[in-house]
């Protein structure tokens, strides 16, 4: 739920009284629309079409091992905000952050008909983001920079999108598509977008991508077609 008001600044004052304030899942809604989807996903496991981005920072292990902790957290914090903004700017919900990487669904909660044009195009401005940040993600030397880049991988299908567990409750979105994805990141090298089939299939002139080559992905029984984006 979109509202055509200011939320921030003084002009936000009289809205915080009654709960309104920036969503914490996308600033670009308001906390009515974060109470009403969460309301959603629990009362049932909605099957949508969506498309799922998966991006990783390249290279964070190894740094890790090298770099105090302090400058690590600061290199994760400085990767997730830009991935954050990325993801937001194009209506995307950021479902995850896992370890040093995220999770983002888009067309679900804030539909879009052009969902998988808006998920290449925050991939697109992820990778810039990152690039313009690149003296910061990284140690004291070119060498640790230059080992650093950001893979993405991204499909388009239906999911169920719900809460998950009973011990432990979780939001996502779980399907053959997201598994997809996530693979698809894991093939992607520093610096690179692959996407599936379905992804340039429904975004039309959107997207220019490259001839498809097929991929071996881990845990998926037939090789898959990836399109560098």
């Amino acid at each position: 739920m979109r509202l055509p008001v200011p939320l921030r600044a003084i002009a936000a004052l009289p809205f915080r009284p009654f709960g309104i304030r920036p969503s914490g899942m996308n600033p670009n809604t308001c906390t009515v629309f974060e109470m009403m989807f969460t309301k959603v996903t629990r009362a049932r496991k909605a099957t949508v079409d969506v498309t799922v981005l998966f991006a990783d920072l390249r290279g964070y292990t190894a740094l890790s091992q090298s770099l105090p902790q302090d400058q690590i957290a600061g290199l994760l914090d400085l990767f997730y905000d830009e991935c954050a903004t990325a993801v937001w700017d194009f209506d995307g919900l950021l479902n995850k952050t896992i370890g040093d990487a995220i999770m983002a669904v888009f067309n679900f909660p804030i539909r879009q008909a052009d969902h998988a044009a808006q998920a290449v195009e925050a991939a697109r401005e992820i990778q810039r983001r990152c690039r313009a940040h690149h003296h910061s993600l990284g140690g004291s030397s070119e060498c640790d920079r230059e080992a650093l880049g950001i893979g993405i991988g991204i499909d388009s299908g239906e999911v169920s999108f719900g809460e998950f567990g009973h011990s432990h409750r979780d939001i996502t979105a779980i399907a053959t598509v997201t598994n997809t994805a996530a693979r698809a990141q894991m093939a992607a090298q520093a610096g690179q977008l692959l996407v599936t089939r379905a992804v340039p299939d429904r975004s039309g002139q959107a997207i220019t991508a490259s001839e498809s080559r097929p991929h071996v992905l881990k845990r998926l029984v037939e090789p898959v077609d990836l399109y560098a984006a």
